[in-house]
């Protein structure tokens, strides 16, 4: 009997996709295990029916936790395929589904990285799934990932490809947040354009993105015009509708200052940080693009995004996986490190609940509650020490010529 030896490098990819499905499983029957509700998707299939009903879709408030609708109307409208199924199918599907994302996520973020071998995305996505923002994400059924892989799918083709800022605009018309990265492809070529240098490929891909964003945002205003009409005029500013701002699952710079200040409502304050820290960086976003760190800018827009936005659930953070393998191309400490404040759950040690706890908590409990919101902060120091280091590479390349 004659044994073939495969090389090592052919053996290592089937060993990593068993250690994924092992890693998947066990990850399935945890999630079983800890009767996960899927809220989230209740309620996303609540929004299809009532969307099929002819119902007021802002007037809608679902589930045992009367959960109302927040997302824009185009979203609405993606969600009545999920009206077929039943409850348990629903549910199975969608865990599958979101699984299926993480692997396509991971795949594009280590592409993002300029790192392609195969075993490395099973490897990743077998530890990636155990981060509390994954795990959070398939907990209440979000549809993180499909945001998330839109937009990367986006950002990591050629420059001028024929479908340029499809993905982004998509992502944007089902959930405002990402329509930051149009603007940081916008703020880019202008800036480009002001150095004399070639502005076309960013400003084609904003054109792109805004354009696919107003296309599915008009085919939306064309099936539900009442409730487009109540959402761009009223809802979009009632950001209350979501949740309590100081909520430790509020990882964003308003949910932090609230629980800081202990106040409900940070005003002035949030303001002025949310200003200062968008303005800052997408500056760093568009630096680290404009010396060629798409990487880098990538992840740097995605955590001014997270900072800024109003509200930014834990489960939103799963833009953790591309910040990690970043930092991780720099300072492998550093990029551990990162990856053990998303895995350790740590936000959720504080008191936290009915009764409003997160407006009396102390320093260490205010530490742990602000993890994500201050990862993210480190993270756009970090970039902007990796733009300047690049910047002075180049000038002593110049130099040595």
């Amino acid at each position: 009997m004659t044994v073939i030896a495969l090389p090592r490098d052919r053996r290592r990819a089937p060993v990593a996709l068993g250690a994924c499905l092992l890693s998947f499983a066990a990850f399935w029957l945890a999630q079983r295990a800890a009767h996960v509700s899927m809220i989230d998707l209740m309620v996303y299939r609540a929004e299809g029916r009532t969307v099929l009903a002819g119902g007021d879709l802002y007037a809608l408030r679902t589930t045992e936790a009367h959960l109302p609708t927040t997302y824009p109307p185009f979203a609405a409208l993606l969600f009545t395929p999920l009206t077929l199924l039943g409850t348990g199918v629903l549910r199975t599907l969608a865990t599958a589904g979101n699984l299926a994302l993480l692997v396509g996520f991971v795949a594009l973020a280590l592409r993002l990285v300029g790192h392609t071998r195969v075993e490395s995305v099973w490897w990743v996505a077998a530890a990636a799934v155990w981060c509390e923002p994954v795990w959070t994400t398939l907990r209440y059924g979000q549809i993180n990932l499909l945001i998330a892989v839109l937009v990367l799918w986006d950002l990591t083709r050629r420059p001028g490809h024929r479908w340029a800022g499809l993905g982004i605009g998509l992502a944007a018309a089902i959930k405002l947040t990402p329509a930051l990265f149009a603007v940081f492809l916008l703020v880019t070529g202008m800036v480009a354009h002001k150095r004399q240098l070639c502005a076309g490929p960013w400003l084609r891909h904003a054109r792109g993105a805004a354009a696919t964003f107003a296309g599915a945002t008009l085919l939306a205003a064309a099936v539900l015009p009442y409730d487009s009409r109540r959402f761009w005029c009223r809802m979009v500013f009632e950001t209350g509708r979501v949740g309590l701002v100081e909520d430790t699952g509020n990882q964003s710079l308003r949910g932090v200052l609230a629980r800081l200040l202990h106040s409900p409502e940070p005003g002035p304050w949030w303001i002025g940080a949310a200003v200062l820290t968008g303005a800052a960086g997408l500056a760093v976003a568009v630096a680290a693009e404009l010396s060629g760190l798409r990487s880098w800018a990538t992840a740097a827009c995605a955590v001014t995004a997270l900072l800024v936005s109003p509200v930014s659930w834990s489960h939103h953070w799963i833009w953790c996986v591309p910040m990690v393998l970043v930092v991780a191309t720099r300072n492998r400490a550093a990029a551990v490190s990162t990856g053990l404040v998303f895995c350790s759950y740590a936000l959720w040690w504080v008191p936290h609940g009915p009764g409003r706890l997160e407006l009396h908590q102390n320093g260490a409990e205010l530490t742990l509650s602000a993890l994500y919101g201050g990862a993210g902060c480190v993270f756009l120091i970090l970039t902007a020490a990796r733009v300047r280091a690049c910047r002075f590479q180049r000038l002593q390349a110049v130099a040595n010529e």
